[in-house]
């Protein structure tokens, strides 16, 4: 099933490993960190001897079964997660600008923070389609007239984990062409997650904050059915049934902020203790 036949559904989940009560909202998090990865099925990573770490994290969260992605390719589903539409494209062309809501406005309007790091992007505020290992076309912030342009960061700027405290409140990462598994191996994904986020994670459990980690799609199947995790504070460790797409990621974010759902997809509420 595509995830568009979807949108907006809530299903029951079925939890393997826990038998918390689930909450009823999202909880209020100091900080999320959102991080994806390019180009591979659920299949791929999901018991994948190439992806020891991407499982093990999995582990210490909540694992969702039936995730996909908005579309294919690239660039329409960073924008749907970032905007909660894809903004009418249907390819990986750059540059556009829109002038429509996204997740970054809405927190920045509301007194909040965000910022988006991206990976060996040459230059804080760069608005080139593409430099070396970077490509703009997965880092939507740019795309938007309405996101300040010192909310568009080098991967450099990301806090050590010394720092995390200060870490703006939601935070998306964008991984170089290689680290995010678009040029490169699932291996080389997988190292760049536990030597990168693995600090963060941890932390994040003691610190009311929550990790996601998720793709932007798979390998051009119909079905997009993707592997993603949320690791962090409040979240119950077992494997969810319920079917969810990049829209509902969103919402959920907007939800633990009290902000209006730019997708009329719901917010996952059944992984919460």
């Amino acid at each position: 099933m595509a995830a568009a036949a979807f949108i907006g559904m809530t299903t029951t989940a079925v939890v393997n490993s826990s038998d918390a009560q689930a909450a009823t909202t999202v909880p209020v998090f100091d900080h999320i960190v959102l991080v994806m990865f390019e180009n591979h099925a659920y299949s791929q990573i999901n018991g994948s001897s190439s992806a020891p770490y991407f499982n093990n994290l999995a582990g210490q969260g909540a694992k969702f079964t039936q995730s996909f992605a908005v579309t294919h390719p690239s660039e329409p589903n960073y924008l749907a997660m970032f905007s909660g539409s894809t903004q009418g494209i249907t390819d990986d062309s750059c540059p556009h600008t829109f002038t429509g809501n996204n997740i970054a406005n809405q927190l920045i309007t509301a007194g909040k923070s965000f910022d988006s790091y991206s990976e060996s992007m040459p230059s804080d505020g760069y608005t080139g389609c593409t430099s070396g290992q970077y490509a703009r076309k997965h880092n939507a912030a740019p795309f938007f007239s309405n996101v300040p342009a010192t909310s568009n960061l080098r991967y450099t700027d990301f806090p050590s984990s010394a720092n995390y405290a200060n870490l703006p409140t939601v935070s998306y990462i964008d991984p170089n062409l290689c680290n995010d598994m678009h040029d490169c191996s699932i291996s080389t994904g997988d190292t760049w997650l536990k030597n990168n986020l693995d600090a963060y994670a941890q932390w994040a459990k003691t610190h009311n904050s929550l990790l996601i980690v998720t793709f932007d799609e798979d390998n051009g199947s119909s079905s997009n059915h993707i592997f993603t995790t949320f690791v962090g504070a409040h979240t119950q460790v077992g494997t969810f049934s319920n079917q969810i797409s990049h829209y509902n990621i969103l919402s959920t974010i907007e939800s633990a902020y009290s902000l209006s759902h730019l997708n009329s997809a719901a917010e996952i509420t059944n992984v919460w203790k």
